[in-house]
C-alpha cells in the first residue's frame, strides 16, 4: 500500500487552459450585456479563484454572478478539450508520482466537467478523486477540498501528504489543512509570492514530483 498522497492543482500545474477561460469570459459578458473594460491579464490574475469570485473581481453584481457562471459553464463544456493542453512534463511527473503515491485532484473548476477533459488529455487513470467546486462549500483557499479528499481517500495522516499548485490559494489550503506543500511556475502565481507560503519551488510538475520523491517517507 503506497503511503505517499499527491493532490494536484489542475490549471497552471498540469494544463494549460488559459485560452479556453478567456475566450468563454468574453463570451459570457457578450451573452450577459455586460460592459467588461478590463483586459485579458485583468481574467488571467484571478486564475485559481472560483469563478464567482472571479466575476465579482471583474465587476459584476453579485446579484446576477450566478447567472454569469452558468453562461460560463454552458459555453466552457463545449470548447474546453480543443482549447486546453497538458503543460510540458505532466505524464512524466504523473508516471513517476504514481511509483510512490497516491494521487488526487483538488480544483476549483466544475467537477462533472473536469473529469471528461481529463479523460480526453489521457490523464484520468492517474488519479482516485476529483474534487471541484460543487464538492465544497467553501473553496481554497479554505482547508475544505482538501481535508473532504483526503476522507474519499481514508486518510488520516498527513505528515505525508503534498500539495501541488501554482498559485497563494492552494499553498494557504495547504497550509490550513496541515500537509505540505509545492508551488510550481508554470502557472499563473509569481514567485515572490508563492515562496511567503512554502519553503518548497519548482518549475513544473516534474520537478515537484522529484523534489516529494526526494522527501516521501
Amino acid at each position: 500500500m503506497k503511503e505517499n498522497i499527491i493532490l494536484f492543482d489542475l490549471d497552471g500545474t498540469l494544463i494549460d487552459s488559459t485560452d479556453a477561460i478567456v475566450s468563454t469570459f468574453y463570451h459570457s459578458f457578450e451573452q450577459m450585456n455586460f460592459e467588461f473594460n478590463g483586459t485579458d491579464e485583468d481574467i488571467k490574475s484571478l486564475i485559481g479563484h472560483p469563478l464567482e469570485i472571479m466575476y465579482q473581481d471583474l465587476g459584476v453584481d453579485v446579484e446576477v454572478v450566478w447567472d454569469f457562471v452558468d453562461a460560463y459553464k454552458e459555453r466552457y463544456r463545449t470548447i474546453s478539450r480543443e482549447q486546453t493542453f497538458l503543460l510540458e512534463d505532466t505524464k512524466e511527473a504523473l508516471e513517476l508520482a504514481k511509483t510512490f503515491a497516491r494521487l488526487s485532484i483538488v480544483t476549483t473548476k466544475t467537477g462533472h466537467l473536469t473529469i471528461p477533459l481529463l479523460e480526453h488529455l489521457g490523464i484520468m487513470e492517474y488519479f482516485e478523486f476529483v474534487t471541484g467546486r460543487e464538492n465544497v462549500e467553501h473553496p481554497k483557499p479554505h482547508p475544505e477540498p482538501i481535508l473532504k479528499t483526503l476522507d474519499l481517500m481514508n486518510i488520516e495522516k498527513t505528515s505525508n501528504v503534498w500539495m501541488v499548485g501554482d498559485t497563494h490559494l492552494d499553498l494557504i489550503a495547504a497550509s490550513s489543512a496541515g500537509v505540505n506543500s509545492v508551488a510550481v511556475l508554470c502557472g499563473y502565481g509569481q514567485e515572490e509570492e508563492l515562496k511567503e507560503f512554502t519553503s518548497f519551488i519548482s518549475n513544473n510538475p516534474l520537478e515537484a514530483v522529484q523534489l516529494i520523491h526526494e522527501y516521501k517517507i
